[in-house]
């Protein structure tokens, strides 16, 4: 597991040699670059929502399994209660 800066883990490179792809072929695969693949793998860059729905869909998970808030931070209630 990568840890962001900002408090975001994330669980892509896993996820990505689990499902059998390189950086280069998940790239082409959701129309990114290479490089944008790994800097999100080492914690460089957080992708926007569409490209963690489309990185979630190609490798068949949830985003949920890809990005999480990193152990100890906090979340919080956006339900407004």
């Amino acid at each position: 597991m990568t840890l962001h800066p900002a408090g975001l883990a994330n669980r892509l490179r896993q996820r990505r040699m689990a499902a059998g792809f390189t950086q280069a072929a998940l790239a082409d695969r959701i129309e990114v670059s290479r490089k944008t693949i790994n800097t999100i793998e080492n914690g460089v860059f957080i992708p926007s929502t569409l490209l963690a729905l489309r990185l979630a869909a190609t490798l068949g998970c949830r985003v949920e399994d890809i990005f999480a808030l990193a152990p100890g931070e906090p979340s919080h209630d956006l339900g407004g209660s």
